[in-house]
């Protein structure tokens, strides 16, 4: 049904357009410097796909015509082995410049350039993860495997050549019960208009969190976020986020040391945070800052962790994580990574660390590709509460990652990693197998 519904969608959005008469473009106009094409060509020049005027040049920030522009697609079109992104790239421009195009003989149809707005994309992950703690008693290792599915449609749209839409869509399911019950049903993840300018670009609605990911994972938060800036870049962002998914360092923040009772009716935090970032040949780093802030009441005992605070008197809590990331890439098939953050607002488990060395990497469009890591990690839970990491190390633990990604057939990523470490409050050994196939579309 929900298939059906897409389809139908997606032919009368093509068929409406279809039936508009346009005029040819003027071919001699210009195109317009702030253009997305000009980044299209660029990228594509880098990879050796397109040339540029007959010096190889593209003749500093002068702006070209459309024709001359298509000139360009067309050589681009003609070359059969180009990887699956840059044919994307290529296909978009041809959409674009495709009255140009048909001019030189070269054939567009007009209804690709209409269908190229609506873009579908996504994946389905199939991963297994086995745990093991220590515990504190006689009673040996707990072991928990869980078998789960994720299918995920990730539609982007054009809306002109400044702003898109995107939306994230996740159906999950645990193979081991064949669950069907409303926690794995369809949810909207995310829903933002992006608008694109030249060293500009801002986001609006549920979206991706993209400041730090030691600290944060991309879980996403309703709001803002701001870039500007070309080799420095500065981002902004602000908005209100569901803090439940911090676990115990939403409510433990300011020093608590036992497991965390929260059972209050407020599950919304105050979200803003800034980031600076600069790219220098083989060296990218950044600083970040983010803040949290809620307010909530208790029943219950929970008050006795708050000084001077009565049951069901409104408590207040804030989280302040401060973080740097710093990479370095020797050459094409080394790099090393460093990070750390810091809860500034915590009492114990205020810090988190990374320290990863990488070799090659798998690449999605191009089979028999892989790649290999080591890491150290330590993240204290109140600097870290639900790190991008959590498929090795997870939020609360310390210890040695190491994995492996490998492309057995093109747009089939298969991902194995192993943790050996401890739980950081508990003290006990931990560890963890992580297994996952992705298969994109």
């Amino acid at each position: 049904m929900k298939k059906t519904l897409v389809s139908a969608l997606t032919t009368a959005l093509v068929v409406g357009a279809a039936s508009t008469t346009f005029a040819a473009a003027n071919p001699f106009s210009d195109v317009p410097a702030d253009h997305w094409a000009y980044d299209a060509v660029s990228q594509l020049a880098a990879d050796g796909v397109i040339e540029g005027y007959g010096d190889t040049t593209f003749q500093g920030d002068k702006s070209i015509t459309r024709y001359e522009m298509a000139q360009m697609v067309a050589k681009a079109m003609a070359k059969t082995d180009v990887s699956a992104a840059d044919k994307a790239m290529i296909d978009k421009l041809a959409a674009e410049f495709a009255d140009e195009l048909n001019n030189l003989g070269v054939r567009v149809a007009n209804l690709e350039k209409h269908a190229d707005n609506v873009k579908w994309g996504g994946v389905l992950e199939y991963t297994y993860t086995s745990t093991r703690h220590d515990q504190a008693n006689e009673n040996g290792k707990t072991k928990k495997n869980v078998d789960e599915y994720v299918f995920r449609l990730e539609p982007v749209a054009e809306v002109n050549d400044h702003w898109d839409v995107h939306a994230r869509l996740d159906a999950n399911g645990l193979m081991d019960s064949d669950s069907g019950n409303s926690t794995y049903d369809v949810n909207l993840k995310r829903a933002w208009a992006e608008g694109h300018y030249k060293n500009f670009n801002v986001k609006l609605g549920k979206l991706p969190n993209s400041i730090n990911l030691i600290s944060t994972t991309d879980d996403p938060y309703s709001g803002v976020e701001m870039t500007y800036g070309s080799k420095w870049k500065a981002t902004v962002a602000a908005g209100r986020i569901d803090d439940s998914q911090f676990g115990d360092m939403g409510r433990g923040a300011n020093g608590w040391t036992e497991t965390n009772p929260f059972d209050g009716n407020n599950d919304t935090a105050n979200y803003q945070a800034i980031k600076v970032a600069t790219e220098q040949g083989k060296f990218y780093g950044d600083v970040a800052y983010q803040h949290l802030s809620s307010t909530f009441t208790q029943s219950g005992d929970i008050a006795k962790y708050y000084n001077d605070k009565k049951v069901g008197e409104p408590i207040d809590w804030k989280a302040n994580i401060w973080s740097l990331l710093a990479s370095y890439r020797f050459d094409k098939n080394s790099a090393l990574k460093a990070e750390y953050a810091k809860n500034t607002e915590a009492d114990n488990y205020d810090n988190a660390y990374s320290f990863e060395y990488d070799y090659k990497g798998a690449e999605n469009a191009n089979k028999g590709t892989w790649g290999a890591y080591i890491a150290y990690r330590k993240l204290g839970q109140y600097a870290a509460p639900w790190s991008t990491y959590g498929d090795g190390v997870d939020g609360g633990q310390k210890g040695v990652e190491l994995g492996f990604n490998w492309i057995p057939f093109k747009n089939i990523l298969a991902v194995a990693k192993y943790f050996d470490g401890k739980d950081i409050a508990a003290d006990k050994d931990a560890s963890k197998i992580f297994g996952r196939f992705d298969f994109f579309f």
